[in-house]
């Protein structure tokens, strides 16, 4: 009598056939997950923002008016500057902020999500945290949230 110990050919190819085919469902739920891990962090960089902007103005810091992220003091305050960098990298694009100086201490800042680029998250001075999918825009635009 022979007895052959072992898994066939077939028996092989349809374990490693089931294996890549579980592997391919946790990669793609893997990537659904950092997605959402990097529109959170958006979010969170943006709050801090907030209360980052809060101390600056509040240990006699000036906003001045202006249409860029990296012009005016406050967002090249340095601690700011490390949360709307990390903002962008968590959610990728280009961040836009607006202060004005006709609304002494008003700013906006706003960043596009990681899941859904075309969707903004954005944190201004009057303590509104929101997703739009409109862009604060830059020049003349109000420094608020959309």
């Amino acid at each position: 009598m022979n007895k052959n110990k072992g898994f066939t050919l077939i028996e092989l190819l349809v374990v490693i056939a089931i294996i890549g085919i579980l592997s391919s469902v946790v990669l793609a739920s893997l990537n659904s997950a950092r997605a959402k891990g990097g529109d959170a962090a958006v979010r969170s960089n943006l709050a801090n923002i907030r209360t980052q902007a809060a101390i600056f103005t509040d240990n006699g810091g000036v906003i001045p008016d202006s249409v860029a992220c990296n012009s005016g003091a406050l967002f090249t305050d340095p601690v700011i500057s490390k949360q709307v960098s990390a903002a962008v990298a968590a959610g990728g694009g280009n961040a836009v902020c607006n202060s004005k100086a006709a609304a002494p201490g008003s700013w906006a800042v706003q960043v596009p999500l990681k899941s859904v680029p075309s969707v903004f998250a954005c944190a201004d001075s009057s303590g509104i945290t929101s997703t739009s999918t409109t862009a604060l825009g830059t020049g003349i635009s109000p420094a608020v949230c959309p």
